[in-house]
């Protein structure tokens, strides 16, 4: 009996040390602590800022709209994001960005104290975060690689998804219960002194630990030639395609969550922070299995898609809390495990010199796509009611999953008989020749 249990001792030890090995890295482990509290806080501000709009207009369409505002200048400007990701220094940009964060929590959290909340200011405010997101968000997904080495790259990129499911857990929740019992006001108080978190890691933090690359000269041409890297090999191609479909029609749960607490639940605002805490364990779920995988593929990508169509479809049809809980913890676990493992593919796939550039197309495709996804939702939840508009989410990803491993097999077939593969040919004409220089010697 005492064999078993050491046997089993050591794999558990095993595994959570190759789990979490990242966490070794001192620059990372900083961040890590920093953003767990920050994302925290940003968690609580989402959770109470849907609540406000519901209170101030009922209105499912005004939800949605604040929902998708921080995501349009991601769609128009976020390319040009990338391009200041990999022309300067990453972990200077961060700690401004994050600056702009607090100043914009301070806002919203004033307005709302103050008692003049209307929902122009508040979508004012989310417009300003989707700013601050268009520079943030590239930079903030290619700054993992210079944190950590190559090996650890993809451990890192799930380890952050650890983070933000964990702060999907404790935000929502501690956010329900302040909405229960204290109001608004103080829950959208405590988010600009959580933000410090994070200003204060970045700070603390060796930049000479850190893995920099060479930032990208100045060339004409550049932000175009970022769109044709991606679009010119299938490997990026058909992940970041993949994410347009899921983040236009099926990642609509912020807005979607509240109308079914209320309109079909028929329960508050606990009822809403107990239904995203559920989901957010299912993520934390999620996010541990994409950080136990070094070298993540197209099967676990295509996998997570399914799942997440299926527990879609099956959170629709379900009318009792118990059911609903059951069917949004792998709900959580997919939609987490779909965006770290596909983070991953196509960071480790890109070249560092266009890695910024690329990570904007990631968060162009599903960030910038929300400012279709919240309205389209809160229409479809308007007319036909939320289990309608989750059906079709799920429908969506069930489809383009199965799209997405066409493509896949029709690639890996074309490769076999192409020399070089299509993601490794020689770069187009009109390409930055400085680029493209560093690409091919990256090649070698």
């Amino acid at each position: 009996m005492s064999a078993i249990y050491t046997v089993t001792a050591n794999a558990a030890r095993t595994l959570a040390a190759s789990t979490f090995r990242s966490l070794r890295i001192r620059n990372y482990r900083l961040w890590f602590v920093g953003q767990s509290i920050s994302q925290c806080g940003t968690w609580m501000q989402t959770v109470a800022q849907g609540w406000l709009v519901l209170q101030l207009s009922g209105s499912a369409l005004d939800l949605g709209i604040a929902v998708a505002l921080p995501f349009l200048p991601v769609l128009l400007f976020g390319t040009w994001g990338g391009l200041i990701a990999d022309r300067a220094d990453k972990r200077k940009v961060l700690i401004a960005c994050q600056i702009a964060f607090l100043l914009q929590a301070t806002l919203l959290a004033a307005i709302v104290i103050a008692g003049v909340t209307q929902v122009w200011m508040v979508w004012a405010l989310a417009l300003l975060m989707g700013l601050v997101l268009v520079v943030d968000t590239p930079t903030r997904l290619s700054f993992v690689s210079e944190m950590v080495d190559s090996d650890n790259v993809a451990n890192a990129i799930g380890l952050n998804s650890v983070l933000i499911t964990l702060a999907r857990i404790v935000g929502p929740g501690l956010a329900g219960v302040l909405i229960a019992v204290v109001g608004l006001s103080l829950t959208f108080a405590l988010n600009p002194m959580l933000k410090m978190a994070v200003i204060v890691s970045l700070l603390r933090m060796r930049p000479a630990d850190l893995h920099r690359q060479a930032p990208a000269g100045r060339e004409p041409g550049q932000v175009v030639a970022g769109l044709r890297y991606a679009w010119r090999d299938p490997g990026l191609r058909i992940p970041l395609l993949l994410v347009a479909i899921l983040g236009t029609f099926s990642y609509n749960f912020t807005v979607l969550l509240p109308l079914y607490a209320v309109d079909v639940l028929h329960q508050g605002g606990g009822t809403y922070g107990a239904m995203t805490a559920v989901m957010g364990a299912g993520a934390l779920l999620g996010a541990l299995i994409a950080a136990t995988r070094r070298r993540p593929g197209n099967r676990l990508l295509l996998s997570a898609a399914v799942i997440l169509g299926v527990s879609s479809v099956a959170l629709a049809a379900s009318s009792t809390l118990p059911v609903v809980l059951l069917a949004l913890l792998p709900l959580g676990a997919a939609g987490t495990l779909f965006t770290s493992v596909c983070v991953s593919v196509i960071q480790l796939r890109s070249a560092l010199v266009m890695r910024g550039r690329v990570m904007a197309l990631v968060s162009v495709v599903f960030y910038g796509s929300m400012p279709i996804s919240g309205p389209l939702g809160g229409m479809l939840a308007g007319r036909f009611g939320p289990a309608v508009a989750l059906a079709f989410g799920g429908a969506a990803a069930l489809l383009g999953a199965a799209g997405a491993a066409v493509a896949v097999r029709r690639y890996r077939s074309s490769i076999q008989t192409q020399t070089p593969p299509v993601g490794n040919s020689e770069c187009p004409p009109g390409f930055p020749q400085a680029e493209a220089a560093a690409i091919r010697q990256s090649r070698e």
